[in-house]
């Protein structure tokens, strides 16, 4: 059987064969196993893309928002995924899930838009550092019940303080916060998608985290410091 290509409608995605705008509801009982989902996308079932599409789009979705904080260029990053899973399946030797798979090519992806975009130079982290004063005592540590900031950008209640907050650190440190943090890549896998060595990533990860603790600082204490 041919592979039927999946196609765009504006700057989402659908599948082939279903009418733009429908909504589609995914049933667990009648989802496919991974191994019979690789199976059908290698043999260019539309119902195996349709599957992908239903199972993974969400997720890659977010994956894409949250790099690129732009939904036109996350949905676009979306559907180049898909095209690049019609075109390259046949690459996939199952070392990792399925998801994980197109987890890592929605990734790559994004960062090559985010590289595009990057057109000046970054701005300094150091605005967000926490500056030494030896007048200021600043107390004992913080509460051990503290939660996340991963934990708190889930909240209704601070999401949106979270992702200002994220917004804010520049570029290349936020990128390594939200590979590391929130999409749960290792240090070696962040470096080789960025293209730097561990210790950088180390680096950039450790004063990213010390940015997001000092302006999430009223999330997490109560009182002023």
């Amino acid at each position: 059987m041919a592979r039927q290509p999946l196609r765009k409608v504006g700057s989402t995605w659908k599948p082939p064969g279903k009418p733009a705008g429908q909504a589609q509801a995914q049933d667990p009982a009648g989802s496919k196993g991974e191994a019979a989902l690789v199976a059908g996308l290698r043999a260019g079932d539309a119902k195996a893309f349709e599957e992908v599409v239903l199972r993974y789009g969400p997720r890659l979705l977010i994956v894409g928002r949250r790099i690129l904080g732009n939904e036109e260029d996350a949905r676009d990053c979306v559907q180049e995924t898909f095209l690049a899973t019609h075109r390259s399946i046949g690459e996939f030797q199952g070392r990792s899930n399925l998801g994980t798979w197109l987890r890592r090519i929605v990734t790559n992806a994004a960062l090559m838009k985010l590289r595009a975009r990057r057109t000046r130079p970054e701005e300094s982290i150091e605005e967000f550092l926490p500056k030494y004063d030896p007048n200021l005592f600043r107390g004992g540590p913080r509460n051990a019940n503290a939660l996340t900031p991963e934990e708190l950008l889930q909240r209704a209640d601070t999401r949106k303080l979270v992702q200002e907050a994220i917004d804010r650190i520049p570029g290349s440190y936020r990128t390594v916060l939200l590979l590391r943090d929130f999409e749960g890549y290792s240090t070696q896998e962040t470096a080789q998608l960025l293209d730097t060595t561990d210790g950088a990533i180390k680096v950039r990860l450790h004063r990213a985290r010390t940015a997001m603790k000092e302006l999430l600082a009223p999330l997490f204490d109560e009182e002023l410091r």
